[in-house]
């Protein structure tokens, strides 16, 4: 009867004990070699911290991600438990990283340059992730839209956010006149409802960063090409990945921008 008794107890004190652990390590079971296709990963919860960033730290952040829940909206603290992290997980951790470089690693500028006329009215964006979309059936928003709705169609440049090869250009029912590149990282950098291309870009075509691409339109919901006004001016910035299981894996643009603001280039226009 004792010896029951006892190895209750051993299993009562065990079961508490890990609890406790898991609790206090949340690194520790929070990561493994598909964490980056998650919706987690996808929604990309930057937070206004890192943002803020002059260039990124991927330990930190990688670090973070994890210990915070894939969530830094509230975080505002750079500590972190990174090197246990990566004694626990080593490969799951670097995979993670390796995600956020290719994503984040070779972006250089805000896609829509500001206006230095002080009395022109800028863009505005929000986080629309996920947000409900009709056209073409029930889906959600895999991208962020800049308005430029105070200004007509054409008014406003867009400049690659990367260096980069041109992979798809020309209409697209859903996206309008519309440009993808392929950043040398892997990212795939979406731009769509363009009222008109910079020049003729072809497949193949290089791209260097902050170089003109087109101009904000209203263009796409359509099969016929050059329909507009089914929406209003905007820019649709889609982020993509290549993962173990995805050809095309969205990721949320939206902190991302915010990243890119303080590295906007200034045109007069």
């Amino acid at each position: 009867m004792m010896l029951i008794v006892f190895f209750i107890m051993i299993l009562s004190v065990f079961h508490v004990t890990m609890i406790d652990y898991l609790y206090n390590n949340p690194t520790f079971y929070q990561l493994n070699a598909y964490t980056w296709e998650s919706d987690d990963f996808r929604s990309l919860k930057l937070g206004k911290m890192v943002a803020e960033w002059d260039s990124i730290d991927y330990d930190t952040l990688t670090a973070l991600m994890v210990e915070h829940q894939y969530d830094l909206t509230k975080v505002k603290d750079k500590e972190n438990r990174g090197a246990r992290l990566k004694k626990v997980k080593p490969q799951e951790y670097r995979k993670l990283k390796n995600a956020y470089i290719s994503l984040l690693g070779d972006l250089r500028f805000f896609p829509v340059p500001l206006n230095m006329k002080t009395d022109a009215p800028d863009i505005t964006y929000e986080n629309g992730w996920m947000d409900p979309r009709t056209y073409g059936g029930e889906r959600g928003h895999e991208g962020c839209d800049l308005m430029g709705n105070k200004r007509p169609r054409g008014y406003y440049p867009v400049v690659s956010m990367s260096d980069g090869v041109v992979e798809k250009v020309g209409w697209l029912n859903k996206g309008g006149w519309r440009i993808g590149i392929r950043a040398p990282g892997g990212a795939y950098l979406y731009y769509a409802h363009l009222y008109g291309y910079s020049k003729e870009w072809k497949e193949g075509d290089t791209v260097r960063a902050g170089e003109l691409l087109g101009f904000m339109g209203d263009t796409g919901y359509s099969e016929i090409e050059g329909t507009t006004g089914n929406f209003d001016v905007h820019l649709h910035v889609g982020i993509y990945l290549k993962t173990d299981h995805n050809e095309e894996m969205s990721v949320n643009p939206y902190w991302v921008l915010k990243y890119l603001e303080k590295y906007r280039l200034k045109y007069s226009y």
